[in-house]
């Protein structure tokens, strides 16, 4: 399976359901300060989404939670553990990030979802870096969803 990449900003996909790219969920949401898609979601969303992931406890790295999307436009949002408690995206985290979130979207039967580049922004890691990976995890994934994976720009 492929995904289409594109520029711009997640939230404004036309997509079923999007994936936040979260951390283990071990620090409490609310004593983290709001950066990249979680920033976003939380300014946009509303804290929702951020209080029903905390009630999961930890997440496991590279797993994947699914919430409700607060106040976006979204049927969902899947959290995933694309970061470890260095603040490092690792190749395992990313790809299982990928794995996992896309089995929640294939259970639930979305038609689409869109994914921010996983650990490029505070994971650490850079854009083409996390792109590779995304790319091989989802290459060995079957789904009748669309995939779109976004670059955060212009």
């Amino acid at each position: 399976m492929q995904a289409e990449m594109v520029s711009g900003d997640l939230l404004e996909q036309k997509v079923d359901v999007i994936v936040n790219s979260w951390n283990r969920n071990i620090i409490p949401w609310w004593l983290l300060l709001p950066q990249g898609v979680s920033g976003a979601i939380k300014r946009q969303g509303g804290t929702g989404p951020f209080k029903e992931v905390a009630k999961y406890g930890a997440i496991p790295l590279g797993e994947a939670r699914l919430t409700s999307s607060g106040q976006l436009n979204f049927d969902a949002i899947i959290h995933v553990a694309g970061i470890n408690l260095f603040w490092f995206a690792t190749e395992y985290s990313v790809k299982q990030s990928v794995v996992n979130a896309m089995s929640i979207v294939n259970e639930q039967g979305y038609k689409s979802v869109a994914f921010p580049l996983i650990g490029s922004g505070s994971g650490n890691r850079g854009v083409n870096w996390s792109l590779k990976l995304m790319v091989e995890a989802l290459s060995s994934i079957e789904s009748q969803a669309k995939v779109v994976f976004v670059q955060y720009g212009s």
